[in-house]
């Protein structure tokens, strides 16, 4: 996985130097455009997280007897010389984190219709996330999504792009790192449920004996 700064940038700007960084203050800018930068976070880390477990899918298919690991980090902070980054349990991992990630960018935008812009820049934030969903969906070529997606472009032609955003290597690894754990509990927790379940079989078949 890249760990590098991350920079989306558009031609023109409403009301906000181009050099703005992603951590505006409340009071400094629209809240629709605040919505914006959020879920730009949540779905850039779940596009990564993504990436990580596609890799991780390419190990196992490459080498199916790959030991199972019990990794707590994305980055392989621990040990190397006790662990080698990459097995079953990691995969697990890396699928549910990625899942956290996208249900964050879903609740986000999810949350557009509660959300008032107060500006054409915050207007064009709403659009820009609707628009930026449409690769979810089954099909983008079906109304509205194509007459949404010229809408945009046509505000965006008149009035300007959006402020740029910056992404920090550290805010990155907080928002993977964050999903990560989330997902290491859960993985860790299904297979003790998974371990439990599977005992009570074995004694009950015992039982039965």
């Amino acid at each position: 996985m890249a760990d590098s700064d991350n920079t989306t940038t558009l031609p023109l700007v409403i009301g906000q130097p181009r050099d703005e960084p992603e951590g505006w203050t409340p009071q400094a800018i629209d809240s629709a455009l605040r919505l914006w930068s959020e879920w730009q976070r949540a779905r850039h880390a779940s596009l990564l997280l993504c990436r990580v477990q596609q890799r991780l899918e390419s190990q196992i298919m490459v080498n199916p007897g790959i030991q199972g690991l019990t990794a707590d980090s994305p980055t392989g902070v621990q040990d190397q010389t006790s662990r080698t980054f990459g097995g079953p349990w990691d995969y697990a991992v890396a699928r549910e984190a990625e899942v956290f990630a996208m249900t964050e960018a879903l609740k986000l935008q999810d949350s557009i219709p509660e959300v008032a812009a107060t500006s054409i820049a915050g207007a064009i934030a709403k659009l820009e996330i609707i628009v930026g969903a449409d690769r979810d969906i089954g099909d983008p070529t079906d109304f509205p999504w194509p007459h949404i997606a010229s809408a945009l472009r046509d505000l965006k032609a008149i009035a300007g792009g959006l402020p740029v955003v910056r992404r920090s290597r550290e805010k990155t690894r907080s928002d993977v790192a964050k999903h990560w754990e989330s997902a290491v509990k859960l993985v860790a927790a299904l297979k003790e449920e998974g371990e439990a379940e599977q005992s009570a079989d074995v004694a009950d078949f015992r039982r039965a004996l």
